[in-house]
């Protein structure tokens, strides 16, 4: 299905953008940013090792509202269209990912629970920034710095032997016209944490993450926001191939992020479905395809 009424996903504007860091086994040393959650002391060591935020609406703000001049959380970043380069001095790089359209419930001021409705491909678009003291620092740069595929997979129930049990999630980047494996095609259910224990641990972290290292207090982000009933949040980027971990997003190029059920498209469509050759059917697919510039 398509994201109901978001022209550009401008109905995204007052939902709070979080990503989930550390997700998927061997992805943050690829990137680089193993080192950063070094002093970190995690209880659990396939645990992810944090969430931090990418957009903040502002609560009681309009939302088609950009705020040029305040902090730059409160800028909105999402494209389904275009990746819009930060700086040409820095490294950009692809991240591919599933994000979940959730519902928040509260008690008080306290997230009592987490639900995902929606599944989407999701570009969490990086720059590997030197000396970021926040992940967000490396996130969000202005408009059209993040992905998210209109294209949505309803989700019947967030456990095991639910529909995201069938989905893999693929990424490509497609240069001068020739289509390189970007990231590692991997089933959905491979996430360190996923369904029950996530929506368990992003509760957790909601509520009590605390200001330290790269992590910041997503709580009082919550409360700037207003207290959202929705957030979209980015649960984890997938390994990169080879080309992934050494090549970097230059204009002109195309970025593919596909979410696909396994039960209904093979891997060869899906290469061909990125090279533009096929086109994506309606059902059964998230497709994310951005150009950069």
């Amino acid at each position: 299905m398509e994201l109901e009424g978001l022209d550009g996903l401008v109905g995204l504007r007052g939902v709070i953008g979080l990503g989930v860091a550390g997700n998927f086994a061997g992805h943050l040393e690829q990137a680089g940013e193993a080192r950063d959650f070094k002093d970190l002391k995690i209880a659990d060591a396939q645990a992810p090792k944090g969430i931090f935020p990418f957009y903040v609406p502002l609560a009681g703000k309009p939302a088609a509202a950009d705020d040029a001049t305040g902090h730059f959380l409160h800028r909105f970043p999402i494209s389904s269209e275009i990746i819009r380069l930060g700086s040409r001095d820095e490294k950009h790089q692809i991240e591919p990912e599933v994000s979940l359209l959730c519902d928040l419930a509260y008690e008080g001021t306290r997230v009592v629970s987490v639900t995902p409705r929606l599944a989407m491909a999701h570009n969490d678009c990086s720059i590997r920034r030197e000396g970021a003291k926040k992940i967000s620092e490396k996130k969000n740069w202005g408009p059209d710095s993040k992905g998210t595929s209109r294209q949505a997979i309803p989700i019947d129930r967030f456990e095991k032997g639910g529909i995201l049990d069938h989905y893999r999630i693929a990424c490509f980047l497609l240069r001068a016209g020739e289509l390189h494996e970007y990231g590692v095609d991997s089933p959905v259910a491979s996430y360190s944490y996923m369904y029950g224990q996530l929506a368990g641990w992003l509760v957790q972290k909601l509520n009590e993450q605390a200001d330290e290292g790269p992590l910041e207090n997503v709580a009082r982000w919550l409360e700037i926001a207003g207290r959202p009933e929705k957030a979209l949040i980015s649960i984890g980027a997938t390994r990169y191939t080879d080309y992934g971990e050494t090549h970097f997003l230059e204009p002109d190029d195309v970025s593919v992020v596909v979410l696909y059920d396994a039960r209904k498209l093979s891997a060869a469509e899906i290469h061909r479905i990125a090279q533009g050759e096929m086109p994506a059917p309606a059902e059964g697919i998230s497709l994310l395809r951005q150009s950069v510039r």
